[in-house]
């Protein structure tokens, strides 16, 4: 047996003990345990080596990882960890955890140097004051190689049943065949581009069109592909829960055709969705399944996986569930530990592509060789921003500084109401409506750092106490914190006054949004493609392929392809309405026009219709005088914020043997994402051009993009806007005997800088009534 293992990861698996505790424990950001680091090694001799790497082997398996320090003549090794609040606070679990990771990695150095003895020191620094409080044992290199002998033997037995299952696992994807007769058209070479994009280590970015099997197209080609290049783990990363569910599907599908095939198939899931006491908090004296959680996690993760040979084991929500609770402990923890030990973990974009994304962190503490599967990439540029912008809102500063903690304590009010004073004194110095900041304000910065130093040590020394608004109002502080940190030309810091009118119609000072807006997630996302030895991002909607690679930070070495269609023009009939106008000046004079093509539309061919508007506003204005001038014909129309159940209601109402016609709002919940083939929708009517709307933020959006990309108002409203409308149009052709019809009512469809942004097999005429 051959296994390695980072220090880091046997010392977790082997060292955790007692309760899982998630109490308030204010850690430092990266950057700041960087600069910890980095201050503690300054302070050592001339002849310290601060990042040393190590290895050692015990049986067949075989240890690694870098010690943070090495003093030869001192002949000390150091374990830097850095923190905030107050040391005592530190629970002793964590102090275990710390101990057993010096002293392996002093078993390696006594190993590697044939000391007789050394000493071992944890260093705390707290990224604060830069005060380093250090712990020092003298070890015997006889009781540190047995204390990494004792971790080992634990931890060996896994190893071995991981060698054992990834030699099945690989014989038994070399041996998988495809599940179905044969491909469908366009799904092979959407395939074969998969594959060798693996083979090549490379990035692909694949359009492909709606309904050749896409999810299976990627799946089976990357897991074959999976032995031969080392493959670790696939991260099938989606953006909405039909996105994770379709992908369990194929992979149920796969395991179905190859019932020898023994894939660990996890599936991950909201917190929320997870929790089993909701109104507990995450430590053994308030949450049952949180006590003991380490000392039973060992059976619990032994149950999770355990199968019969050649059996798959499907880790999805309902199987750790019932697993967690059999073994008394957190589901959705659980889960997390399970993703050490899965090959295919399926769910959304922030487990890897956030900040602290779990599986990018696991992957980089691991060395594991990882390959990525990004399902509907068209939505990571607004996630991918999303994750990266910051904002205060003047509510959640309000409710802090009401909280009984802020009542209770001086310290705390105080630090709240200097962020209150400041962030005053910035409005005071921006009235207008809406400001773009070169960089962001140095008082309310101060003022936000010291409060956030405040209320770390406000909750390290009141674990108990509850802290709601105070707590949230910390979590915001700090997100814009740490992007004001990597404030780049990527984002940009704007204040938003609020809407709210004081005396005589002007903004209270105070009431302001401030916002650090990602603009270009590039920077960010970058280092997360380029961490995996492949990556595929596909969609049906990717074009132009150089506005995605320029947002999302793609390899210069990427790879394009547009995968052919397999349906033809014939079964899509494509109008465009040239006398009809859907600009915001001309939308009351649209509404007739529209609603008399639709009506004119539906006695032609009587059947299920979508129809998209930009605005809730203009839906509900064609929507009530379609009714008015057609009672009827059946509508129903798309409302705001719908439940789960009452966007289920809205579909069910599409039926084979079902007419009428559905109001919608493009980019909305019915505009990608749903499936509805055959009769159930035979036609969609676009009275939008999907635009951005026109306002202050997407100006200056628009002139950051000009900046960088040179392409100001394609970049900001053509591209994004004419995505959503080629989407929301993917919904009637789903299969190759579907047929339909599309309209397009606006006359710049007929544009040709629009019209080459519509997918290349729909047949658009250029003149039409």
């Amino acid at each position: 047996m051959t296994y390695t293992v980072a220090v880091r990861e046997l010392c977790e698996f082997t060292a955790k003990e007692g309760d899982l505790d998630l109490r308030f424990t204010p850690a430092p950001t990266a950057l700041e345990g960087m600069a910890g680091h980095a201050q503690a090694a300054s302070r050592r001799g001339p002849g310290y080596r601060a990042e040393v790497a190590l290895s050692g082997g015990y049986l067949g398996l075989q240890v690694r990882g870098r010690a943070d320090g090495y003093d030869a003549q001192a002949q000390r090794i150091d374990e830097i960890k850095t923190f905030k609040g107050r040391l005592d606070r530190q629970p002793a679990s964590h102090r275990q955890l710390h101990w057993a990771q010096a002293k392996v990695y002093g078993w390696l150095l006594c190993e590697r140097y044939q000391l007789t003895h050394i000493d071992v020191a944890l260093v705390y620094v707290e990224v604060g004051t830069q005060q380093e409080t250090v712990f020092t044992e003298r070890c015997s290199a006889d009781a540190l190689r047995q204390h990494f002998d004792a971790h080992c033997q634990r931890f060996i037995a896994w190893a071995e049943q991981q060698v054992a299952h990834r030699a099945m696992r690989d014989a038994a994807l070399n041996a998988l065949t495809f599940p179905f007769g044969g491909f469908r058209t366009g799904q092979r070479p959407l395939a074969e581009a998969v594959y060798k994009a693996a083979v090549a280590g490379r990035c692909l970015l694949a359009q492909a069109p709606t309904g050749i099997g896409k999810t299976m197209g990627t799946l089976f080609p990357l897991l074959k592909a999976a032995p031969a290049q080392r493959i670790d783990k696939v991260f099938f990363l989606a953006a909405k829960t039909s996105g994770r569910q379709t992908a369990l599907d194929a992979l149920a599908r796969l395991s179905d055709s190859a019932p020898a095939l023994p894939l660990r198939v996890l599936e991950l899931v909201a917190r929320d969705n997870a929790c089993e006491h909701p109104g507990n908090a995450c430590h053994g004296e308030s949450c049952p399944l949180a006590r003991g959680f380490y000392d039973r996690l060992p059976a619990a993760r032994a149950a999770a996986i355990a199968t019969t040979t050649g059996e798959p084991a499907a880790l999805l929500q309902t199987r750790v569930r019932e697993v967690a609770l059999q073994h008394h402990v957190c589901p959705y923890y659980l889960s997390q530990e399970l993703a050490r030990w899965a090959d295919v973990v399926v769910g959304d974009y922030n487990y890897y592509f956030d900040l602290g994304g779990l599986l990018y962190g696991l992957a980089q503490a691991n060395g594991w060789r990882t390959a990525l599967l990004v399902d509907e990439a068209h939505n990571l540029v607004d996630r991918g921003r999303n994750m990266y912008t910051a904002e205060l809102h003047p509510a959640s500063l309000q409710q802090a500084r009401r909280s009984s903690t802020a009542v209770q304590h001086a310290a705390v009010k105080k630090a709240l109401d200097k962020v209150r004073r400041a962030w005053v004194a910035l409005n005071k110095a921006h009235t207008a409506p809406y400001t773009v900041l070169k960089d962001f304000p140095d008082r309310l910065r101060a003022a936000l750092q010291q409060c956030t130093t405040t209320l770390s040590e406000h909750f390290t020394d009141h674990p108990a106490e509850p802290a709601g608004a105070l707590q949230t109002f910390y979590f915001d502080a700090l997100h814009l914190q740490r992007m004001a940190d990597l404030l780049d030309a990527h984002s940009m810091v704007d204040i938003t006054q609020a809407r709210a009118a004081g005396p005589h119609g002007a903004p209270r000072p105070g009431d302001s949004v401030v916002c650090i807006r990602n603009v270009v997630p590039a920077p960010f996302l970058q280092p997360r493609f380029a961490a995996a030895h492949t990556c595929t991002l596909f969609s049906a909607t990717l074009q132009p392929a150089r506005y995605y690679a320029d947002l999302l930070g793609l390899p210069e070495d990427h790879v394009w392809v547009d995968v052919e269609s397999p349906f033809a023009a014939a079964q899509l009939k494509v109008q465009v309405a040239r006398h009809i106008s859907t600009r915001y000046t001309h939308r009351s004079a649209s509404l007739a026009p529209i609603v008399a093509l639709m009506a004119q539309q539906f006695r032609v061919r009587p059947g299920n219709y979508l129809a998209f508007f930009s605005s809730y506003d203009y839906l509900q204005q064609a929507a009530a005088l379609f009714a008015n001038q057609h009672p009827g014909v059946p509508h129903w129309a798309q409302a705001r914020r719908m439940l789960e159940g009452e966007q289920r209601e809205f579909l069910a109402r599409f039926t084979d043997s079902g007419q009428g016609i559905a109001f919608a709002v493009l980019g909305g919940a019915f505009a990608e994402g749903i499936d509805l083939p055959g009769d159930r929708l035979i036609g969609a009517f676009l009275a939008t051009l999907g635009l951005p709307q026109v306002n202050p933020v997407n100006e200056q959006i628009r002139e950051r993009m000009q900046a960088l990309f040179g392409a100001g108002y394609d970049y900001t409203y053509l591209y994004p806007g004419l995505q959503k409308v080629v989407q929301a149009a993917g919904r009637v052709i789903r299969t190759p005997s579907d047929e339909g019809v599309v309209h397009l009512m606006d006359d710049r469809f007929a544009r040709d800088e629009v019209r080459r942004l519509l997918p290349g097999w729909w047949a658009v005429p250029e003149r039409n009534a």
